[in-house]
């Protein structure tokens, strides 16, 4: 089932499409309804839950009058409005990356490029919980576990049986830098080596040190695509916030940073045989 995120984007979709047939105005239906433009667009956008009365209103404006496309379009926003698994963690996750895993959940093809750390869906239980730690110092090693746990639940959609592709560069700092003891920093190294030749769904390339400088220095970024909304989105984030873009000429940019990372990078197969020799330095 898609996750409530990508619910609420299809259902502004079909507005938006729905409102485009009828040739009318974003501020025009907005002034109509008596809302602010903002609503509307947030609406579209699907950054916030469609109500049902919202709802029925603007299928009325557009002419939407048949019964049963009407319900099917209610019971949709009602299940847009239902809780994402990951809500179980509460603070555990951060209001700015909540959008994110509903997301990731239903993306169909993952591209990512990490400059300093392992791609969280590739991430080993010792390495995250090395990570998040390092991260987050003032915790409680209590909220230290839920953020591992949420960490590695969020790996489930790729042993779902139609998994996204993932196609993750990192830069070589990312297997220099050691996470953990020598035998958690190996373990990951392999375990990433283990997820390329194992899954055909998954590549992994490694951008050299020795690429120089490259086309997104000091930068990490991921762009996710699915399968029955148009559009993709970019996504990057800092300390404690993130970005979210879809405009088509910032993703194309985005796209084409990362086809150039792709042409730097070392190629897949010996990606695999680069990170199992440095996994064996550690031990």
């Amino acid at each position: 089932m898609d996750s409530p995120t990508v619910l609420r984007r299809r259902l502004g979709t079909e507005l938006g499409k729905l409102r485009a047939a009828s040739r009318m105005a974003a501020k025009d239906v907005a002034a109509t309804l008596g809302w602010s433009a903002s609503k509307l667009s947030r609406i579209e956008s699907g950054s916030v839950p469609l109500q049902d009365r919202d709802a029925a209103r603007l299928l009325a404006h557009y002419g939407v009058d048949d019964p049963a496309e009407v319900k099917q379009f209610i019971n949709l926003a009602r299940q847009s409005r239902q809780q994402g698994w990951w809500h179980a963690y509460g603070d555990a996750l951060p209001d700015w990356f909540r959008a994110y895993i509903g997301l990731e959940a239903d993306a169909t093809k993952i591209e990512t490029f990490q400059c300093e750390l392992v791609p969280g869906l590739l991430q080993t239980e010792d390495y995250a919980r090395q990570v998040i730690r390092a991260m987050n110092p003032g915790e409680a090693s209590e909220d230290i576990e839920r953020r591992v746990a949420l960490r590695m639940e969020r790996q489930q959609i790729l042993d779902r049986p139609q998994p996204p592709r993932i196609w993750a560069i990192i830069g070589e700092a990312v297997m220099r830098r050691q996470v953990g003891d020598p035998s958690q920093m190996s373990g990951q190294l392999h375990h990433m080596a283990d997820m390329a030749e194992g899954r055909p769904n998954m590549t992994i390339q490694v951008l050299p040190f020795s690429a120089g400088a490259h086309a997104a220095m000091g930068s990490s970024f991921s762009i996710l695509s699915f399968s029955d909304l148009p559009g993709r989105v970019a996504y990057s984030e800092v300390t404690t916030s993130s970005i979210y873009t879809e405009r088509e000429s910032e993703i194309a940019r985005h796209e084409d940073t990362f086809l150039r990372l792709m042409a730097s990078s070392v190629q897949p197969e010996k990606s695999v045989s680069w990170l199992r020799e440095v996994a064996e330095e550690y031990k």
